[in-house]
């Protein structure tokens, strides 16, 4: 897998986290990787690896995204919305191998591909507010 793959699926294991018990969320996850077609092994291993990281800051990466969406609780922001700011957001604080610009822009492309017509902007505008 490629890096805008494994952002993908990161992405749509993420957004499963609203929407399920943190109980039953290593069993959605799960039922995720069963539904990938030949996937690797290495790269289950990563993404579930990169998924638990995610997960471990989840409280203060949302606190970083309400901080910088002024007049935006994360409650009223949109499922797709907040799940690639939380993944954009992880990788600009808390992976070093991911330069801030590129993390920016991989968010703006996945907004722009599973997001609505403002999504992108949306992204773009909070990003901008966290660096």
């Amino acid at each position: 897998m490629n890096r805008r793959e494994i952002r993908e699926h990161l992405f749509l294991m993420l957004f499963r986290k609203d929407f399920h018990e943190d109980r039953e969320l290593n069993e959605q996850i799960s039922l995720y990787f069963d539904s990938l077609e030949m996937p690797k092994e290495e790269d289950l291993n990563y993404l579930k690896n990169k998924f638990d990281k995610i997960i471990s800051h989840i409280t203060n990466i949302d606190e970083c995204i309400e901080a910088a969406s002024s007049g935006w609780k994360l409650t009223r922001m949109g499922k797709v919305d907040l799940t690639i700011l939380r993944l954009a957001t992880y990788e600009m604080k808390y992976d070093e191998d991911i330069p801030t610009g590129v993390a920016i822009n991989e968010a703006v492309e996945i907004a722009k591909k599973f997001g609505g017509d403002s999504s992108s902007s949306f992204v773009n505008g909070i990003l901008a507010k966290i660096v």
